[in-house]
């Protein structure tokens, strides 16, 4: 019997950069981050990703892109919610040198779920 691990959706809004790295890791992992990126910061709910991806991304790269993806919600428990502005402002901090480890908890594929230019 094959036991379902309890996942929970994360959405990652990215520019072009970003997003073609993640192409190159067959859509199962995030990059390593840059050495002034010292935190991978997903996103709670997709309506923030969304402002940041179109009202950010869009500005500084001409392209903006909402990802989602399902992590192992057990995995997740070690990381507080950070809440950086409003009631839906939420977001994951996850040190950059524990970012192999995140990727080996997500399960399926990065998506990508909304483009804007």
């Amino acid at each position: 019997m094959t036991t379902q691990r309890s996942t929970t959706t994360l959405w990652r809004p990215t520019g072009p950069e970003e997003l073609d790295l993640v192409r190159e890791l067959d859509w199962r992992a995030w990059p390593p981050r840059l050495p002034e990126q010292p935190i991978f910061y997903p996103v709670l709910n997709e309506d923030y990703a969304i402002r940041i991806a179109r009202d950010w991304n869009v500005k500084h790269s001409g392209v903006g892109f909402v990802t989602r993806f399902e992590v192992e919600t057990e995995f997740l428990s070690r990381y507080p919610v950070q809440q950086v502005g409003g009631q839906t402002i939420l977001e994951l901090w996850v040190p950059a040198e524990e970012l192999d480890e995140f990727n080996s908890h997500i399960i399926g594929r990065i998506q990508v779920v909304h483009e804007f230019r």
